[in-house]
């Protein structure tokens, strides 16, 4: 306060601009004025003014922080896309009390929550017409009323508004709200504890119509009032959509599947993730629809992102969406098609249940909605292996076939992966090509074998294709180099019994010997910790391949596909085809981005054969080689540890900051040549020329992207033995796998188990003596 007076001649009082409950405005100060002779005024009067001032000055300190609470609000709504009418935000700005903020804000508040001094809720209707809008987004005010100073975030829930996933079947039309408190800047998630504040609550509403609700109100433990007061129930008038048909159409203008990720500028997904059951999946910001079908979506602009798997050029567009019915075209374009030259695409490790899936209202979903997706991603072969969750439910899908569901070329078939029981804290097993889905002795899961090859001797004799899955778990190393020759903890379940099974072979369909182990997964786990086993193995003399997988939607729950392999096979495509592809190694796989077609040494393709040569002499290596790449680096995927997700991604493969990456050829695991290309799209034709002095095993790659199965060059007749060193590691990896194992095998098989791993040591200790000196 100043000039309250000087001497006996004050003629004002004066209350500056600077106290704080006029901080926001610009006005002239507050002046009160006084008689000439202000020692005239008897006393009391004089006081009386004084207090008068004080209480004024008083009254508006304390509406400042509701004032500026206020502001904020509006702003929040301009964020949402439900901006105040002009003179709403006129009127706001020029308000100086809370009774003037409130004439402004009342108008759009859904409910009014008084918090008493012993901090008890209470709840009544408020001012809001009770409108919403079919799958939109509609933002009310909450006024909240804050006697007891409450400093808790204002929690807003329904029983209306619980996700459908996980939702008890008769709940799910009940379950059609979905309500959010906007906490994002420029507000806070806390109340601010002053006496009047705003909050600002976003509905959804997945049904158009008359709809009720109840909204319960919560400030912090302690804080629900008795009798339900702090529960209101309100009945809304839903506004229909409108129906957005998508025509999706191919590179040659036929029908098609692709994935639509739609978002308001606010940046909220429709459909409401919160309010999809299957086809839609909960976990997606995607939805996948075909030519023809639609989209229901509130007025308003959006962003629509379609795409359809790594071989197409993705595409981001604005709509708006008016009154009446819409159509929206999508011709889509790749930029490769490796399908045209022979090379079919597949996941071998996809679940139709467990993980992101829900068990409620159904056990997962089925094989209309697996396609579904596989053929938004232009996925041709997917294995939709059932496993622990869910197990007896997903289990009466298994056929022996492909599923009645698939469409040429798209093809999905039910098989077994050992997870969630018998063997899995050896190692998950990936069982393709059952004919029979279950282990002799019972009908469920808990009968099933804890050794390893106790499952894989049943799986191979009825022809099945069989390896680990995410083989890179419990092979944790702390180096970046490939190979490497640190022993992993073998603690998890990916390839860690693949050390001793590879060792072994069991009795194929037709009784002869066959490898116990096909192939290991990768492109899910660490790159550096899948390889290096392979590659050791590889160094060992054993044929074991390579195959893609994304361990759909437990590794990863972006969308199926994100692990490949590119199987050449010659039409028609099968699913049987595929896995025989991948047994005999005439596959390379990869994230999609980059591609390694054709891959030839000395004129024998992957997978056909191997090249003999009389003496060490140099063979000519090849492939059809293609790359894409943004031109923009994505640093933050650059930036991270290989042993962070995504563990493949064509980034990763990125040359510094160009639109290069590096193809290398590699004998024995170990870079003999390389190429830099252009990863522009375009294919280019590749070739070295690559001494081989002994027997030994070549493929190529880009590390982070793809990588070929290998070819083997067999020199004066001799097996390859390749390193060592690899073998030293294997033979203590046996023992170290036996340190970590040996107390999940049963008793009753507990002598089989130490045979094993007594067959692998002495495999290793052979084929260490057989090899030359390096």
């Amino acid at each position: 306060m100043r000039n309250w007076g000087e001497g006996q001649h004050a003629r004002v009082l004066t209350i500056p601009p600077a106290l704080p409950m006029l901080e926001s405005r610009k006005d002239v100060p507050l002046t009160i004025p006084f008689p000439s002779d202000a020692m005239k005024i008897p006393s009391p009067l004089l006081l009386t003014g004084i207090l008068i001032v004080l209480s004024i000055a008083h009254a508006r300190a304390q509406d400042q922080p509701v004032l500026l609470h206020a502001r904020r609000v509006a702003e929040a709504l301009d964020v949402l896309g439900q901006p105040l009418r002009r003179e709403e935000k006129a009127a706001l700005e020029k308000a100086v009390t809370t009774d003037e903020v409130a004439a402004v804000l009342d108008r759009h508040c859904l409910a009014i929550v008084q918090i008493n001094p012993e901090a008890r809720v209470k709840a009544e209707a408020g001012l809001a017409r009770m409108e919403l809008l079919e799958t939109g987004w509609t933002s009310f005010l909450i006024k909240v009323v804050n006697e007891a100073g409450v400093t808790a975030p204002l929690a807003i829930s329904s029983p209306q508004a619980q996700p459908l996933a996980g939702s008890p079947q008769a709940a799910v039309q009940d379950r059609w709200l979905e309500a959010r408190v906007f906490d994002g800047r420029p507000l806070a998630p806390n109340l601010a504890g002053i006496p009047l504040e705003y909050r600002v609550l976003q509905l959804y509403s997945r049904d158009a119509g008359k709809r009720a609700a109840v909204l319960h109100f919560d400030a912090g433990q302690g804080t629900q009032d008795l009798g339900f007061r702090s529960d209101l129930l309100l009945t809304f008038d839903a506004k229909a959509a409108t129906k957005v048909t998508l025509e999706v159409l191919d590179e040659n203008g036929k029908p098609t599947t692709a994935g639509f990720e739609i978002r308001d500028p606010a940046g909220r997904v429709y459909p409401s993730q919160a309010k999809r059951l299957a086809p839609d999946f909960f976990f997606h910001p995607q939805v996948y629809r075909a030519d023809g079908e639609s989209v229901d979506l509130p007025k308003g602009r959006f962003t629509v992102t379609c795409a359809r798997g790594p071989e197409y050029l993705g595409e981001v567009r604005q709509i708006t969406v008016g009154d009446g019915p819409a159509t929206e075209r999508f011709a889509l374009k790749r930029w490769i098609d490796p399908a045209a030259a022979g090379w079919w695409s597949g996941d071998h490790h996809i679940h139709a249940a467990g993980c992101a899936h829900y068990t409620n209202p159904t056990e997962g979903v089925h094989a209309p909605d697996m396609l579904r997706h596989c053929i938004g991603e232009d996925l041709k072969i997917g294995a939709n292996l059932t496993w622990g969750p869910c197990f007896d439910y997903q289990k009466q899908f298994f056929t022996g076939t492909e599923d009645v569901v698939s469409t040429f070329p798209y093809l999905l078939r039910y098989d077994v992966e050992v997870s969630g029981f018998g063997s899995h804290q050896s190692g998950h097993l990936c069982l393709l090509r059952l004919k029979e889905q279950m282990y002799p002795g019972g009908d469920s899961s808990a009968h099933w074998p804890t050794l390893g090859l106790n499952t894989l001797r049943w799986a191979k004799a009825q022809g099945a294709v069989c390896g680990p899955a995410h083989s890179g778990w419990g092979l944790k190393c702390d180096t970046d180099e490939l190979p490497n020759f640190q022993i992993p903890p073998f603690d998890g379940i990916g390839a860690n019994e693949y050390i001793v099974d590879v060792t072994h072979e069991v009795p194929g369909e037709d009784g002869a010997p066959v490898p116990a182990v096909d192939f290991i997964s990768t492109v899910d786990t660490p790159i550096i910790w899948e390889l290096n086993i392979w590659y050791h193995t590889l160094n060992a003399g054993y044929r074991t391949r390579i195959s893609g997988e994304t361990d759909f939607p437990c590794i990863y729950g972006e969308r199926v596909g994100l692990g490949r392999s590119y199987v050449k096979v010659d039409e028609p495509l099968t699913y049987d085809k595929w896995c025989l592809g991948i047994r005999s190694g005439r596959n390379y796989v990869g994230d999609g981005h980059s591609h390694l077609m054709d891959f030839a040494v000395a004129g024998v393709e992957v997978g056909t054969g191997d090249v003999l040569l009389e003496k060490p002499g140099t063979v000519k290596v090849s492939a059809k080689v293609a790359a894409l790449l943004g031109e923009t680096p994505e640093t933050d995927l650059r930036q991270r540890p290989y042993w962070e997700k995504p563990y493949w991604h064509i980034e990763r493969a990125r040359l510094g900051d160009s639109r290069k990456v590096m193809v290398e050829v590699l004998v024995n695991g170990w870079p003999v040549g390389e190429r830099e290309i252009i990863a522009d799209g375009s294919i280019g034709q590749l070739s070295f020329d690559v001494p081989v002095t002994k027997s030994s095993w070549v493929a190529m790659r880009i590390l982070g992207s793809s990588h070929t199965n290998p070819v083997w060059v067999i020199v004066e007749d001799k097996p390859v033995r390749a390193s060592r060193r690899s073998i030293e590691w294997c033979l203590k990896s046996v023992d170290q796998c036996w340190s970590q194992k040996e107390r999940f095998i049963a008793p009753a098989e507990m002598e089989a188990a130490k045979a094993a791993y007594a067959h692998a040591r002495e495999a290793y200790r052979k084929r260490h003596a057989e090899c030359a000196d390096e």
